[in-house]
């Protein structure tokens, strides 16, 4: 039986659900993804041979990536032009769906130069046919509810430029969106203050897990459909740090059958650090560990 928070609780996000127009997805209807990777997990191979790594991972089983590091100027990833680096992806099976790329340089600059960078990163997504930008990171200086609300227009701006180009967009979680700033949350603005047509969102599920007072799900049925790109990463047991997939905390086969559900297009293994031996060795027993218990409970 249901105690009566549980029941208030259930009730509110059943109302948020039905708000969202839940009725209409199709949670029944299983889909194919690829695995995929975040490169930064591996980005000491990366930096010391790019194509050696990239074969590597794909003989893992590694079939999607995506980028970091972008150089906007240049049109290149890795030191290589961004059709140069295509053809890498290519040679090895893969492909990138995504990338993370740098507009916190561009913050606390002018609109002109962000939108500049936006254009470049357009040029640079099309070139390796992603089909999302991720904004991914803010700095220390830029997480005060203010520059939330300010972070917030930038989103819907960019979004907007972006998605005319016919790529998504997305905003990509830490911790530090989750910390409660007298009662407002830097996440809460985002989720309510940027457009979702515009602004998907791609959620990182252990600073979910770390750090969030609302789980996975919860975050799910609060605006289902939007959050269009996962980061799946284990947590340390003891630490709390990351640990390669099956050695840590998360209890992934409570959250992947919600992938229809949140809207779920691609996903990426990471591993920020704390490797077990190297980096390639960690996305190895992650993928096998993954392939071998979690794959199929997708939904």
């Amino acid at each position: 039986m249901l105690n009566r928070r549980n029941f208030i609780k259930q009730s509110g996000l059943a109302l948020s659900v039905a708000s969202f127009g839940l009725s209409s997805f199709n949670f029944s209807k299983a889909k194919s993804y690829k695995m995929g990777l975040q490169l930064f997990t591996i980005r000491a191979p990366m930096a010391e041979d790019p194509k050696k790594a990239l074969k590597t991972i794909a003989s893992f089983g590694y079939q999607d990536t995506e980028t970091y590091g972008y150089d906007g100027a240049t049109q290149s990833f890795y030191g290589m032009p961004a059709t140069d680096f295509k053809k890498v992806l290519e040679d090895n099976s893969l492909q990138s769906t995504s990338g993370h790329y740098d507009f916190i340089k561009y913050f606390n600059g002018t609109k002109d130069e962000l939108i500049r960078y936006t254009d470049q990163s357009i040029e640079g997504a099309h070139a390796l046919g992603q089909k999302y930008i991720t904004w991914p990171w803010l700095d220390p200086e830029s997480r005060t509810i203010e520059k939330f609300k300010i972070l917030a227009d930038k989103l819907n701006l960019i979004g907007e430029r972006v998605n005319k180009a016919g790529i998504g967009f997305a905003y990509h979680n830490h911790d530090f969106e989750f910390i409660d700033h007298n009662g407002e949350m830097g996440y809460n603005i985002i989720l309510h203050n940027t457009d979702p047509k515009l602004v998907k969102l791609q959620i990182d599920l252990y600073w979910v897990a770390h750090s969030s007072p609302r789980t996975a799900h919860e975050l799910f049925m609060e605006a289902p459909g939007r959050f269009v790109m996962w980061h799946i990463k284990d947590m340390d047991k003891i630490s709390r740090d990351y640990t390669e997939m099956g050695n840590g905390s998360i209890d992934y086969s409570k959250i992947l059958p919600d992938a229809a559900m949140s809207g779920m297009e691609y996903y990426y293994i990471e591993q920020g650090g704390n490797f077990a031996y190297d980096p390639i060795q960690s996305v190895k027993e992650s993928a096998e560990y993954f392939k071998k218990n979690l794959i199929n409970l997708f939904a």
